[in-house]
């Protein structure tokens, strides 16, 4: 008998995980890595809505948390994934500049945008209005830290790498049980993979393909996450990440021509040095129609929950996330409204 099985090991499904752990509950994890969105994303967490110069939803509740999270896996795992960098805002016009200033100076916004505008001293970079200089951001390796957590829970003996079969869950009044498994609870935390799970796909989750490239730039020399129509975010050795595309009709995780075709033009009006494209990825992230996650009960089984929708945004909003339905499950503490799923409850 163990506390929770928990299906899924993206964002949503390591915070959760590591919240137990920290609460010396017992689980066990499923994750076929059929769903790739948290290991292709960019890694790129940010609590500033860069087109408009907003704050993303929650994100001062929510980065507080993110940091210490993130510090303390490090420390956990012994690994190095957080990488502190700033984004810089490349402006298209004075105009822009202008609407920067007046964001600056607003409360919550100081914290985030540094009012001082930086030069544009790269010559393999076109911009010629300065950029933005955007704090309390930087970038996680995904890939190195889904792959430490995954080994430690090998070594541990909490992980199976097989397909959950939902036909196989028996559902009881204070028990789940799968296939020799018994468990207090099961959480699930599929991504988009949500589609395919019987108890929870009738929930509006739209999904969003995002496609990037990775480039080889050995003139550009920039240690810098840059923002213009796209990011490119350095990787080391001369490589870098440029994306993202947002595409709602395609749900699946084939990369594309077009897109592929998109960013290299969005990145022509960026840099002006050689570049060749050695890499290309695509995922679909978990958006729901109304920006806001999934979490909760299940309207019927009091020991299946759900924890999900985080979008774009999910290396700020997981551990908050995360901790909020920890909270809810063990010690009762409600929900947020806007992210339980009894909002999409039917009559």
């Amino acid at each position: 008998m163990v506390d929770y099985i928990v299906v899924g090991l993206g964002l949503a499904g390591t915070a959760f995980c590591e919240t137990l752990r920290k609460n010396n509950k017992t689980f066990v994890v499923f994750n076929d890595q059929s769903q790739t969105s948290s290991r292709v994303a960019g890694g790129l967490y940010n609590p500033v809505i860069l087109k408009r110069f907003t704050l993303s939803w929650r994100a001062d509740e929510q980065l507080p948390i993110a940091t210490d999270f993130y510090t303390q896996l490090e420390q956990f795992l012994n690994v190095k994934f957080d990488e502190k960098l700033n984004v810089l805002r490349k402006f298209a016009s004075i105009e822009e500049q202008n609407l920067w200033f007046e964001a600056a100076d607003k409360e919550k916004l100081k914290p985030y945008l540094d009012s001082k505008l930086v030069n544009n001293e790269n010559t393999s970079l076109k911009a010629p209005h300065q950029f933005g200089k955007v704090l309390e951001t930087g970038k996680l390796d995904t890939k190195l830290l889904f792959n430490s957590y995954a080994n430690w829970l090998e070594q541990e003996n909490k992980l199976y790498t097989d397909t959950f079969n939902y036909s196989q869950l028996q559902i009881e009044k204070e028990t789940v049980s799968y296939q020799d498994i018994k468990a207090k609870n099961i959480v699930f935390t599929e991504g988009y993979g949500m589609m395919q799970n019987p108890y929870f796909n009738h929930l509006p989750m739209q999904g969003s393909k995002g496609e990037y490239i990775v480039i080889k730039a050995k003139a550009l020399k920039e240690a810098q996450i840059i923002k213009s129509s796209i990011f490119l975010i350095p990787l080391g050795d001369d490589l870098y990440k440029v994306g993202a595309t947002y595409n709602r009709g395609q749900k699946d995780n084939l990369t594309t021509l077009d897109a592929k075709n998109e960013l290299a033009d969005k990145l022509d009006s960026l840099l002006d040095c050689a570049y060749e494209v050695v890499d290309h990825e695509a995922g679909m992230r978990p958006t729901v129609k109304d920006r806001r996650p999934l979490v909760g009960r299940h309207s019927k089984y009091n020991n299946l929950w759900l924890l999900n929708g985080f979008g774009s945004h999910g290396i700020t909003i997981a551990p908050w996330a995360a901790k909020s339905l920890y909270e809810y499950i063990e010690h009762q503490i409600p929900l947020l409204e806007e992210m339980n799923i009894e909002r999409f409850a039917t009559n």
